[in-house]
């Protein structure tokens, strides 16, 4: 995958934002936005991200009073993939690079679903780049428990894949009024996702995303991020269940879970939550 024409040695910004960082193996599609003197927060985003597709954290209420840095996972959006599979690792150690080429020695950050995966690899990694950090909506694997396995949803029929998906997003979503709702809402996300006749539905980066997904496992490292950490999380959340968010305010040694009233998008559903995840980033 080659990304769009960009000036000068590859770091170039478009038309609309966005900028290419060539870290070696990848190049990676990245956006900075909000006040330049607001506190510098990375948002890590979630599985089949693309920073071309509306709402995004540019939308949010973080770029209010943020320097806000974020960007497309390799393989996703205009974002290259690189030579080998990727692991956790390769994706972790992209955002620490990514890191080091805006120039950000240390930041407040902010990991959703596959993003807090991200994070917590990197942060456990390199605590020190890491002021503060949200998980929201995420799983810290092994002992302390995994997230759904979205990997299973590859390759299944359309209506198959709905109905699992369903199933996992929200565990309200077993009332039948309720499912048929989110069902439409799914089936026309489905409609707007551009693939010819035929097609699989998820692209060749999102099957490398989701493979290197179902491998994390952060739980024994947990201790070594010792920084603030705020487990935001859905009630209802079937993808990172309840419990898996208790397992991790367990390991973590400074940490706290706020609960929201939501599944695994709590923070579409519950108005409280951004400002409650913009307050915790800004705090000093």
């Amino acid at each position: 995958m080659e990304p769009p024409e960009r000036t000068g040695s590859g770091h170039g910004t478009s038309t609309d934002g966005v900028a290419y960082a060539d870290l070696g193996d990848v190049t990676i599609c990245h956006r900075l936005a909000g006040p330049e003197d607001g506190p510098r927060v990375v948002y890590v985003s979630g599985s089949g991200s693309d920073l071309r597709r509306e709402p995004n954290v540019f939308s949010s209420p973080f770029v209010e009073g943020c320097r806000v840095l974020a960007y497309d996972h390799r393989g996703l959006g205009r974002s290259t993939t690189g030579s080998e599979p990727p692991t956790m690792a390769d994706f972790a150690e992209d955002l620490l690079r990514l890191l080091d080429h805006v120039g950000w020695e240390t930041c407040r950050a902010v990991g959703i679903s596959f993003g807090g995966m991200v994070l917590m690899e990197a942060a456990v990694t390199r605590p020190e780049r890491f002021e503060r950090c949200v998980l929201g909506c995420t799983s810290p694997g092994g002992a302390g428990g995994a997230s759904f396995p979205l990997h299973e949803l590859v390759g299944l029929p359309d209506d198959e894949r709905r109905e699992r998906w369903l199933d996992a997003l929200d565990t309200r979503n077993a009332d039948p009024e309720r499912r048929a709702v989110v069902r439409s809402v799914i089936e026309a996300m489905d409609a707007a996702k551009e693939r010819e006749p035929g097609e699989p539905f998820h692209t060749d980066g999102e099957v490398a995303q989701l493979q290197a997904r179902r491998h994390h496992d952060a739980f024994d490292r947990l201790p070594q991020m010792d920084m603030p950490v705020l487990i935001a999380a859905g009630r209802h959340d079937g993808i990172a269940p309840p419990a898996n968010q208790e397992a991790m305010a367990a390991r973590l040694p400074d940490s706290r879970i706020q609960w929201f009233e939501g599944g695994h998008a709590f923070f579409i559903e519950d108005r409280t939550a951004y400002p409650a995840m913009v307050d915790f980033v800004t705090t000093d």
